[in-house]
């Protein structure tokens, strides 16, 4: 979604990191005759990449053969855009996008763009990324060019880099208001300076801005219109680019809608409300196999339990010599948070913590706190820009709160979602640069919301909230999965269905709720 989320980023750019990337590029056809107003395609070989790169990506071995036979067909470009389109003849950047031609030529119905998450995804290698997932979504392929592309700000276009300041550390326990008001003055300091470091290039870092850049690399391409695969982030970005240009829409299919507005507190509130009450669902599930974890045999026990957890380790925070961070109520709040894939993982950790008396920490607790960041590898493409992230969400974000306002909101949250509610932080505050609104409104063509039930990275309702604002039909996926929709060949036999006839039925069952494994199997780090 619209901000920086500890744990990860939704959409797209995941599921490459889940693939891997591929080498051995070849040169595109010649570039496109351009107007005036379009600029010429500049094609060039596609990047190459180590074996290593390819498996610091996560690409598991078998697929990378697949991979490198996709990237020989992958044609890679880029084009000239303003960076600022109330100035178009002023400084231009450059947009990097990819095109994987439709393998049935004869029946070809046309183009489609693929919208990554983030924002500050790259969507660069999502074409390839997406004839890996499943047999099921590859068939996009066969009557579709399938368009990536990174962003402004991100990997191989034009971009900009402000490191940011890690915040003050808070120290274990409960978090008081003298050191959340560091961490907030230390945020809204960070925010001024990466704001002041590059305005004239942050300043145009908007949803907006990368629509029309999308529509440029539409209009370099010949394609009198695009069809739109959104995913997280992405939905917005799709949102946008339909309002803008609709009559250069066609089918638009978007999984995990955002919100039809764009507010950091809006934002945050709805994911601590859907993330409490998917714990509800964790605790039934805990119940059902009270055998294995022991934290009750009713939802109301479980959740009675994990509390108590929460109270107990806030007031008397765990060091664990094998463990480089305390672990206290926060760290319960965060196994609470986990969606069902994690459960078996989580659930596991929750009962050790329940019953850890040693110095060292159980293992699947070492497992989720104790596992290292993964090293950069050389070579290795840019998955995720964090300036781009920062200054699309804060240049759009319309609650740049003070202190009192923040810590008060932190606070209610808090009170109305006492299980898994533990994230404090400045947001915006601070950016320098003014807001800039986009709306997003209603339009004629072809449009499927794709709504997680349980989803709470992108809440179910607002999918509603879309649909009210902008139209179209919504697909419901019953799970709590960001962006499954693709990856559950069910539910992509109806993406594919609609992208080819542009019907669709009203949803599918998604992922399914996993039954406890043996913990050194269960899930990746938390």
């Amino acid at each position: 979604m619209r901000r920086a989320v500890v744990g990860g980023v939704g959409g797209l750019a995941c599921v490459v990191l889940a693939l891997g990337s591929a080498a051995l590029g070849t040169s595109a056809p010649a570039a496109t005759v351009a107007s005036r107003s379009v600029s010429a395609v500049e094609w060039k070989p596609c990047p190459t990449y180590s074996d290593e790169v390819i498996k610091s990506l996560g690409a598991p071995s078998e697929q990378i053969p697949q991979f490198r036979a996709q990237l020989k067909r992958l044609e890679c470009g880029t084009i000239s855009v303003p960076l600022d389109y109330r100035r178009p003849e002023g400084r231009k950047i450059s947009i990097a996008f990819t095109r994987l031609k439709a393998v049935g030529t004869e029946h070809r119905l046309g183009a489609l763009a693929i919208a990554p998450g983030g924002p500050g995804g790259s969507g660069y290698l999502d074409p390839i990324a997406m004839t890996l997932r499943n047999k099921e979504i590859a068939r996009l392929n066969d009557r579709y060019d399938l368009i990536g592309f990174d962003p402004r700000g991100v990997n191989y276009s034009t971009k900009t880099s402000c490191a940011g300041t890690p915040p003050p550390n808070a120290g274990p326990g409960p978090l008081t208001k003298a050191s959340a008001k560091r961490i907030y003055e230390a945020q809204a300091a960070d925010n001024a300076a990466c704001g002041r470091s590059d305005p004239a290039f942050l300043g145009q870092l908007t949803t907006a801005n990368v629509a029309r850049d999308l529509d440029r690399v539409r209009a370099a391409l010949g394609e009198r219109r695009f069809n739109i695969l959104g995913f997280s982030w992405g939905t917005w970005l799709g949102a946008v680019y339909r309002s803008l240009f609709a009559d250069r829409t066609g089918r638009v299919f978007l999984d995990s809608p955002a919100p039809p507005y764009t507010s950091f507190d809006e934002h945050d509130k709805g994911v601590a409300e859907a993330t409490e009450r998917n714990f509800a669902r964790m605790a039934a599930w805990l119940a059902r196999y009270h055998a294995t974890y022991g934290l009750g045999a009713t939802a109301q026990q479980v959740r009675a339990s994990v509390l108590k957890l929460r109270h107990d380790y806030d007031a008397n925070p765990k060091t664990f010599t094998d463990l480089n961070r305390p672990i206290d109520g926060s760290s319960i709040a965060q196994l609470a948070g986990t969606t069902s894939p994690q459960w078996p993982q989580a659930g596991r950790a929750l009962a050790e913590l329940r019953d850890a008396t040693g110095s060292q920490a159980p293992p699947t607790v070492k497992k989720i706190f104790g596992a290292e960041p993964a090293k950069p590898v050389p070579g290795a493409p840019e998955m995720m820009n964090m300036t781009m992230n920062r200054a699309t969400i804060c240049n759009e974000d319309q609650s740049r709160h003070g202190f009192s306002a923040a810590w008060a909101a932190y606070q209610q949250r808090l009170k109305r979602n006492p299980v898994t509610a533990f994230y404090f932080g400045a947001g915006c505050a601070g950016w320098p640069l003014p807001v800039q609104q986009t709306r997003v409104h209603r339009t004629g063509g072809s449009l499927v919301l794709s709504g997680h039930r349980y989803d709470i990275m992108s809440v179910y309702k607002w999918t509603l909230q879309m649909q009210a604002a902008i139209g179209g039909k919504v697909y419901t996926v019953d799970d709590d999965v960001h962006v499954s929709a693709t990856r559950v060949p069910e539910c992509a036999a109806d993406v594919v269905a609609y992208f080819t006839t542009g019907w669709i039925d009203h949803g599918c069952s998604g992922e399914k709720v996993p039954t406890p494994v043996d913990p050194q199997q269960a899930g990746s780090r938390i």
